[in-house]
C-alpha cells in the first residue's frame, strides 16, 4: 500500500470526492495520477482516481443510450477486432472502453 499505514478508502465515491477530483483535474490537468490523490485531498489510490475520471467524470463522456449508428458500428468493429474494447471505443466519440464492453456484454 505504497508504504502508508493509513487504509485507503474503497467502494463507491461520494459527491464530495467527485467534486474534489474535478477541481484537481481542472487545476492541474490530466496525468501524473500518482500525485492526484494527494493534490485533491482524497484517501484513494491513484488507479481509482484515474478510472473514476476516465469512466465517469470526464466532461467529454457520452453517458446516454447508444444510438442505432453507434450500435451498428460497435457490432461491426467487434466482429472485426474482437474484444479490443479500447480500439472500438476510440471509433465511438465520447464512449469509454468500459461503456462499450458493458453494452456489448448486456445486449
Amino acid at each position: 500500500m505504497e508504504g502508508s499505514s493509513k487504509r485507503l478508502r474503497k467502494g463507491a465515491y461520494i459527491a464530495e470526492e467527485d467534486n474534489l477530483l474535478r477541481q484537481c483535474i481542472d487545476k492541474y490537468g490530466e496525468g501524473k495520477w500518482h500525485q492526484v490523490p494527494l493534490r485533491a485531498g482524497l484517501n484513494r489510490c491513484r488507479k481509482s482516481c484515474r478510472l473514476r475520471w476516465l469512466n465517469y467524470l470526464k466532461p467529454s463522456i457520452n453517458r446516454g443510450k447508444f444510438n442505432s449508428d453507434e450500435v451498428d458500428l460497435l457490432l461491426r468493429l467487434h466482429k472485426l477486432l474482437g474484444n479490443r474494447w479500447s480500439l472500438i471505443a476510440g471509433r465511438l466519440p465520447g464512449r469509454t472502453a468500459n461503456d462499450v464492453k458493458n453494452y456489448r456484454n448486456t445486449h
